[in-house]
């Protein structure tokens, strides 16, 4: 079995805040999510974005992150750019700041799982259409075993999560819901593999 590790990502105060009808269901998953990893040995990775005061990491030319550089609150330190308190991460845990959408840009994940020796990642966060597919397709070519947990996952476009999850994922990655994984998980841990 490779060597996995729970990815939890942009699941932070002001994401969250974002997202009122999903947000209990799903935090309620990561937290089953999140547990079942611990139980079973498996690193609980957290993925947050976050920029240093002032934020020069965005440019003008980055659409997506230079409309948003007014709304303030970006800061490393910022109450929404913190995980949030309802899936706070254990002490064991680890907690990578990134840059930009995918969670390997402009943050140290990939060092840290090569350290662990991590070659399987299962995703979770907010948004499927943004860090979730982001990562994905990165992670593929870095050619890790990919797993994204459903419930684990939100957008603020049911179709786009539908489409995502149901037919474009697949062709890279196994979809599964948090109690799935769970039973995967534990199954494996009774039996040894």
């Amino acid at each position: 079995m490779p060597e996995a590790a729970l990815l939890i990502m942009d699941v932070q105060r002001g994401i969250v805040a974002r997202f009122p009808d999903t947000s209990g269901p799903m935090l309620r998953a990561l937290d089953q999510a999140a547990s079942a990893a611990r139980s079973a040995g498996l690193p609980v990775v957290y993925v947050r974005v976050a920029f240093r005061d002032g934020v020069p990491e965005i440019s003008p030319r980055n659409r997506s992150f230079s409309a948003i550089v007014d709304s303030g609150g970006l800061g490393d330190d910022d109450a929404g750019t913190q995980i949030h308190p309802a899936i706070a991460p254990h002490p064991e845990d680890i907690v990578v700041v990134k840059k930009r959408v995918s969670a390997f840009t402009g943050s140290d994940l990939d060092v840290v799982l090569r350290a662990l020796n991590v070659d399987s990642l299962v995703l979770t966060g907010i948004a499927t259409s943004g860090v979730v597919l982001s990562t994905l397709r990165e992670a593929a070519d870095l050619d890790f075993d990919l797993t994204v947990l459903r419930d684990g996952c939100a957008d603020n476009d049911d179709e786009v999560h539908r489409v995502l999850l149901d037919k474009v994922f697949p062709r890279q990655a196994t979809i599964l819901g948090v109690d799935e994984w769970a039973k995967l998980l534990s199954s494996a841990a009774s039996t040894g593999g």
